[in-house]
This record gives C-alpha cells, sequence and structure tokens, in this order.
C-alpha cells in the first residue's frame, strides 16, 4: 500500500526525476484536507457496526428469501459470515480513504471476490446491494449530513467541503460493487 507521498515519490524515482511543483502542491493539499481524511474515516470506522447491519437488514427485508430455508443468510453461521465481510469492506475502504489510495483494496480486498462469493453460493447480487447501503451511509456520514432527528448522531468534524472526499470514499465503493458484480 503506498500513501499520497509514497506514491509521488515513486513516480519521480522511476522516471529518474525530482517531484515537481505540482506533485508539491498536490501534496500540500492532502495535507491541508487531513483533518477532514481523519474525521471522514472516523466515522466511517465508528459506525461500522451498524452500517453494516442496517445493510444487510436492508437486503434482507428487499429479498425475504435470502432468510428461508437455503437462502443466502438462512443460517446462524451465513448471517455472521455476512456481517464479516460487511465489516471488512468498510475496514479497507477506510484504509483507502485515509491514505488516499486504492491499491490496498484492490490487493487485499477485490482480488478474487467475485470468484470467492460465487464458490460460497453468495448471490452476488445481494451482495453489491449491501455494499450500495453501505456506500450511501458513509458518504452521508463523510459530509456529516445525515437526515435524522437525533442530532447526537451527527459528529463533530473539520469544517469545509467534503464534497470531493465524500466522492472519493463513494468511488471506492463502486469498486467493490464492481469487483462483485
Amino acid at each position: 500500500m503506498l500513501d499520497a507521498f509514497s506514491r509521488k515519490a515513486v513516480s519521480a524515482d522511476s522516471s529518474g526525476s525530482f517531484i515537481g511543483s505540482s506533485e508539491l502542491a498536490d501534496l500540500k493539499a492532502f495535507i491541508a484536507d487531513g483533518n477532514k481524511r481523519l474525521d471522514a474515516v472516523n466515522a466511517i470506522t465508528s459506525n461500522a457496526s451498524c452500517m453494516v447491519s442496517d445493510a444487510v437488514a436492508g437486503i434482507c427485508c428487499e429479498n425475504s428469501g435470502l432468510t428461508a430455508p437455503n437462502g443466502g443468510v438462512y443460517t446462524n453461521r451465513k448471517m455472521a459470515a455476512c456481517l464479516r465481510d460487511g465489516e471488512i469492506v468498510l475496514r479497507y475502504v477506510s484504509y483507502a480513504l485515509l491514505a488516499g489510495d486504492a491499491s490496498v483494496l484492490q490487493d487485499r480486498c477485490l482480488n478474487g471476490l467475485r470468484e470467492t462469493y460465487a464458490a460460497l453460493g453468495v448471490p452476488t447480487g445481494s451482495a453489491a446491494r449491501a455494499v450500495a447501503i453501505m456506500k450511501a451511509a458513509a458518504t452521508t456520514m463523510v459530509t456529516n449530513t445525515n437526515n435524522t432527528t437525533e442530532p447526537k448522531r451527527k459528529m463533530a468534524v473539520t469544517q469545509g467541503d467534503c464534497s470531493a472526499l465524500s466522492a472519493e470514499a463513494a468511488s471506492y465503493f463502486d469498486m467493490v460493487i464492481s469487483a462483485i458484480s
């Protein structure tokens, strides 16, 4: 896994040049938004269990056949596996968001994911839908725009526009959805 700094250094080293002014400007912007990035990762990781359980409950409500005998989450063991997998996906998305780089997500989570789910008999459409539900929850947490009547659910975050960070997080979830589908 490479963070934003390592990526710039490796890129410059492989081309035999110094890090240029545009790369330094990119790194300066990355540092300036560092607290926003940390707040976004904190929002996701602090709410991971709720996000995953809401996503799995959502797919079970949308498709009641999943909880029927021979369904994708019929036994306690299968339900526990779904919850575990959802937390793993969120963990790697948060790693990628913190580093500003998707390589850890691609290397450690996405390689062979579709084949693994197919071998286990997991309905990939339902798994992708669960990730989409987690994506919606995560992006609202990153922008701190969750619509709730309970103000205590909103987190104290660094002020400023987080739409680019939310879009970045969404792109990582889209990678997972694409890998599953």
